[in-house]
């Protein structure tokens, strides 16, 4: 690692804790009831203007109602404290996301539901659409879809940022979605005209620029050698030079992550280079080579970057690397960055992930966010020396109520070493247990706040999330011990979260007698099988957004597979376990759960799977969420308190014989 020095930046603060409910010091024995842990947070995505006059942020007026946010800006700047000058709805659209563009006008992402079912796999009920808003006389702009994403603020341009919209169809050609072109606009916020600023193709299908809208680097694929190929335009030219290439067969990690302003021409990647871990290198794209290996672990290998909490004056810039074990590190590059950060993560309470996630040009207004397993998450602004607490999103759950995290390391049936984190109730030993796998099935977890842990935990169990084979963060060999017929889904993806159970009864965690799975998406697959599975160790299972039968999910998108990709999609489910041809097998009571708008995941799963258990007169409870889609910000608050209520009810007195 190159060495840094670290000073005191943050001297003579004075702390105004103001959110009085956030650390109460109170605590009652009686578990939270589900409305708690499905409210909507109170506020969210809290950010201050570009010259640091203007606080905002999304507030709900009523955390438990269907009702959609607003947003709310403050002016910061009044020596009376903080004065609320402007509130903006958007019904009966919902506020999805907001960015400042300029010292007074700030972007707000809005969706709305158009259609009542799903057009196709990934093709949801939602359109979207931007609104420019100026805080200061209130006038507002609107933008339709045809405009794109916004992918670029260009802050040297506050009338103009840069959105991009990927074009063609949904399924065309043997690559995902996800390669097709994207067009680059500018788009002129007054007078609301695009100009095209570059059309990517398939050969450079990815685009990098910098803060002022310069592109800087790209991706492409040559389909003659089935290559992806990197480019960069070196220092002073327009024109594209390749500087590293790797074939689509290929797991060597490479992924440029920011210029190296120590060298000309160089750029910082996370990449394997020949390891099985991922390391974060200096990369000479001039002369085509690896110059300075800059740090790496053995343990670990989900690194990414750090990048400057100053977007308007360093957007861009990399000033560090991070990686997730235990919890999550930081290594830092940048000498002051890395001192801010260290003395913020002293004097935050309870102090986890703490993130400055706006400043304003200047550097004297920060809004920072701690989340951690003893903090949902709080957001605090540092102002001229002055540090406040401006809320929490989940103000009615004590901090001393919530449960701690560990992180814990056991053996699987055929040796493989497989990490977990661990939520511990209060109380004694051995606890009734729920296994937790996370969806994916090729994402990782870290330390953080979980909100479904934690409510299981607030209830009394203990909840293990273990990272099963094929999740990322473990190295390749461990990445790609999923994809072989003995380990894939339902194999020895599955043993591994069965060996995390009987681990924690062996170590008297756990009680053997009252064990459940329960899961979302892959999740929801993995309780799915363990509803089946010979010999028992669990007495329920509660299965979301399932995938029930496999070959019908990788019918979806299979054909459009190619490399590794394939590898890792046709590996982990042509020949999985289904279960829905494992219906039969079905041996202890089920709480099945789905979204009617879920694109990613189709209702059919349920239903198929459903028939086959009628067929088999096998009992279990079912329950559809109306409008929900796939994913956990597709849930209302209605959707979630139905749901907990269901989940907590269910376990409690539906599983097993007596309950868990």
């Amino acid at each position: 690692m190159r060495s840094v020095t670290l000073k005191c930046f943050l001297s003579s603060l004075t702390i105004w804790l103001v959110c009085g409910s956030v650390f109460a010091d109170d605590a009652s024995l009686e578990p939270y009831p589900p409305e708690v842990w499905a409210a909507n947070p109170s506020i969210r995505t809290v950010r201050v203007s570009p010259d640091g006059t203007y606080l905002s942020m999304i507030r709900f007026k009523d955390p438990k109602v269907l009702s959609g946010p607003s947003i709310e800006i403050f002016d910061i700047t009044d020596p009376e404290g903080m004065k609320l000058v402007h509130r903006q709805s958007a019904e009966p659209m919902d506020i999805q996301a907001y960015s400042w563009v300029s010292d007074s006008t700030f972007l707000l992402n809005l969706r709305q539901q158009v259609r009542r079912t799903v057009q196709g796999f990934n093709r949801g009920v939602f359109e979207y659409k931007l609104v420019l808003v100026n805080v200061k006389d209130k006038s507002q702009k609107a933008f339709g879809s045809e405009s794109g994403g916004v992918v670029h603020v260009l802050p040297e341009k506050p009338t103009k940022v840069m959105t991009a919209i990927q074009e063609g169809a949904a399924h065309s050609g043997r690559l995902a979605t996800a390669y097709r072109p994207t067009a680059y606009y500018e788009l002129d916020l007054e007078t609301g005209s695009k100009s095209l600023l570059l059309r990517a193709k398939m050969s450079q299908y990815s685009i990098s620029f910098d803060r002022f809208g310069n592109a800087t680097r790209s991706t492409g694929y040559d389909s003659s050698s089935q290559e992806f190929v990197f480019y960069y335009r070196p220092e002073g030219s327009t024109d594209w030079e390749e500087y590293y290439r790797v074939s689509e067969d290929s797991y060597e990690q490479f992924s440029p992550v920011g210029t190296d302003p120590a060298a000309p021409n160089h750029v910082f990647v996370i990449a394997t280079n020949g390891h099985d871990k991922a390391g974060f290198w200096s990369y000479d794209m001039e002369n085509k080579k690896f110059a300075e290996l800059i740090y790496r672990r053995p343990d670990v290998d989900d690194l990414s970057p750090i990048y400057h909490t100053n977007t308007w004056k360093h957007m861009g810039e990399v000033t560090g690397v991070q990686y997730f074990s235990d919890r999550r590190h930081r290594e830092y590059l940048d000498e002051r960055e890395g001192a801010i950060d260290a003395q913020l993560s002293d004097i935050i309470p309870n102090a986890g992930s703490v993130d400055i996630i706006s400043q304003s040009a200047d550097g004297n207004a920060l809004v920072i966010y701690n989340t951690s397993p003893h903090d949902p998450g709080t957001y605090f602004l540092l102002n001229n020396g002055k540090l406040t607490v401006i809320g929490s999103i989940a103000p009615d759950i004590d901090s001393k109520r919530l449960a701690d995290v560990t992180y814990i390391k056991y053996k699987s049936e055929d040796d493989l070493e497989v990490a977990g984190y661990l939520t511990i109730p209060n109380g004694d030993p051995p606890f009734p247990l729920v296994i937790f796998p996370h969806g994916g099935p090729h994402v990782t977890e870290t330390i953080t706040f979980d909100p479904w842990a934690q409510m299981l935990a607030n209830h009394g169990y203990l909840v293990l999330q273990p990272q099963y084979r094929g999740s990322h963060n473990y190295g390749t060999k461990f990445y790609r011990a999923s994809f072989s017929p003995s380990s894939q889904a339902g194999r020895g993806m599955q043993a591994d979260k069965d060996a995390g159970a009987l681990y924690l009864v062996e170590e008297g965690w756990a009680d053997p007698d009252r064990m459940a799975m329960a899961g979302w998406s892959y999740g929801g697959y993995a309780s799915l099988v363990a509803a089946s599975r010979e010999p028992q160790i669990y007495q329920c299972v509660v299965a979301g957004a399932a995938v029930a039968d496999p070959v019908m999910q990788l019918n979806n998108y299979r054909y459009n597979l190619s490399g590794i990709q394939e590898d890792e999609q046709m590996g982990t489910w042509l020949e999985a376990v289904n279960p829905t041809d494992e219906a039969e097998n079905v041996n202890v009571p089920m709480l099945l759960v789905h979204g009617s708008a879920d694109a990613r995941v189709s209702l059919d799963h349920v239903t198929k799977y459903r028939r086959e258990l009628d067929k088999w007169e096998k009992p279990y409870e079912y329950i559809e969420l109306e409008n929900a889609a796939h994913f956990y910000s597709t849930l209302n608050y209605k959707h979630r308190e139905t749901f907990y209520t269901a989940m907590l009810r269910f376990l409690k007195e539906d599983c097993g014989p007596d309950g868990l």
